[in-house]
């Protein structure tokens, strides 16, 4: 534990340790390895199919030597195949605005996802007919593990999303978050000092 300053004086600032993304200007595609889900109280939605895309900045854009390096998502995350845990009950997800990504190299080192208000908004027909719109007072942040490999991967173990659930019977309207999970691989991007 660090040693007290003067009494009233402000904490000491954290300053996040340097980040590469390499290689720089690269054009990358994320593939959802797996399933992605999407769960709002005691209703999941699964996905089979999610693409996400982006470039890294130009040198030296793509290193930051105190934080992360920070770029937007030329096509944000879709979804796809997507079904429900209710029967006969049938589910699609739309993303919407402009998102970003952010990456931070550490132990481990973090993805995180800036997703703009109303950015997903998950909508089941059938049995039952409910709107899930997530982020709905304002942009949020997903955080990430990030492993570098062959392929890299970016994966998001039970991330809360803020939520709002409107419908009629059987939609978890009283659900305030949903909790997201998820991992994609990322051919051909490394995250270092």
């Amino acid at each position: 534990m660090g040693t007290a300053g003067a009494a009233g004086a402000a904490p000491e600032a954290v300053t996040a340790g340097s980040t590469t993304v390499s290689p720089a200007g690269a054009s990358y595609t994320a593939t959802l390895n797996g399933k992605a889900t999407f769960k709002a109280g005691t209703v999941t939605v699964t996905c089979s199919a999610s693409t996400a895309g982006g470039t890294v900045p130009a040198a030296p854009g793509n290193h930051n030597a105190t934080g992360p390096v920070t770029n937007p998502l030329s096509a944000r995350p879709t979804y796809s195949n997507c079904t429900t845990s209710m029967p006969g009950v049938s589910a699609t997800v739309t993303t919407y605005g402009s998102w970003t990504v952010s990456m931070q190299n550490g132990a481990p080192s973090t993805g995180t996802l800036g997703m703009p208000a109303g950015g997903v908004v998950v909508q089941t027909s059938g049995l039952a007919t409910c709107t899930v719109t997530s982020a709905p007072s304002g942009p949020v942040s997903v955080e990430g593990d990030w492993t570098n490999g062959s392929p890299s991967k970016l994966a998001f173990v039970n991330e809360s999303v803020p939520v709002t659930v409107v419908g009629g019977f059987g939609c978890p309207t009283s659900a305030t978050t949903s909790t997201f999970n998820a991992t994609y691989d990322v051919p051909g991007i490394t995250v270092g000092a």
